[in-house]
């Protein structure tokens, strides 16, 4: 039995926010994929807190999209099963995310500790591995910085004085490094300039977050509503 009324309202509006959690699922995926890019950049492999946030977020936009997907097939065929199953998988997926952000806060200063001594970690095979010093030497132009807490640290790694990588030069030059000028180095270490970068980020993430949760909000009270419209239904039968 096809709803009627109001209810027709309810099914349209549905169908919007089921194409708006599609867009927010390719959006987490695409988010998950950068993060993770930017984790393999900067922070070493392993299982912590930091290495696992873009797998969960990944997870959530999959789950999320499949989840729009059995809403689809639900609203379209008026299943009483599948908009159960539909409301449920939601919360669910928001009861995750409210987990995730929570974590997130929780684990904001291991993270920041844990970059700080994996860059650390990685400055020490500067002249070991031409990896690393690709690596670190992209970091500290791309973020305009030098050193992990400021410039002095290249100090016991180069085992020179007054001597710095040119990635650190505000203008680079080869060898502009030796015997630099302050004035002509980036004082900044990278640890702090990096976290300033992340936390002028954290606003648009949570307020990204917030419209999500409320677009999930939105289904869940549309998809509740859609089951009693279509149980009733079936009482009436």
């Amino acid at each position: 039995m096809a709803v009627e009324g109001g209810m027709k309202c309810v099914k349209f509006l549905l169908y919007v926010l089921l194409l708006a959690f599609c867009a927010c699922a390719v959006g987490l995926i695409a988010v998950g994929i950068g993060v993770q890019l930017v984790l393999n950049q900067t922070i070493t492999q392993g299982a912590t807190p930091g290495s696992l946030l873009p797998v969960v977020i990944i997870a959530v936009g999959a789950f999320l999209f499949l989840v729009a997907l059995v809403g689809c097939c639900g609203t379209c065929k008026e299943n009483y099963c599948l908009m159960v199953t539909f409301a449920i998988f939601l919360s669910l997926i928001m009861l995750v995310e409210v987990a995730a952000a929570i974590a997130g806060y929780v684990f904001r200063d291991k993270v920041k500790s844990e970059f700080n001594k994996d860059f650390q970690k990685q400055m020490q095979n500067y002249q070991k591995n031409n990896n690393t010093a690709s690596l670190l030497d992209r970091m500290q132009e791309d973020f305009k910085c030098c050193g992990a807490a400021n410039y002095t640290d290249w100090e016991k790694i180069l085992v020179a004085p007054k001597r710095v990588p040119d990635s650190c030069c505000v203008n680079v030059t080869q060898n502009c490094g030796v015997n630099f000028n302050v004035k002509e180095i980036y004082n900044e270490g990278c640890v702090e300039k990096i976290g300033s970068w992340l936390r002028s980020n954290v606003l648009v993430a949570a307020a990204a977050a917030l419209g999500i949760a409320f677009v999930e909000v939105l289904g869940i009270v549309f998809a509740c509503c859609l089951v009693k419209s279509i149980r009733s239904g079936y009482e009436v039968m």
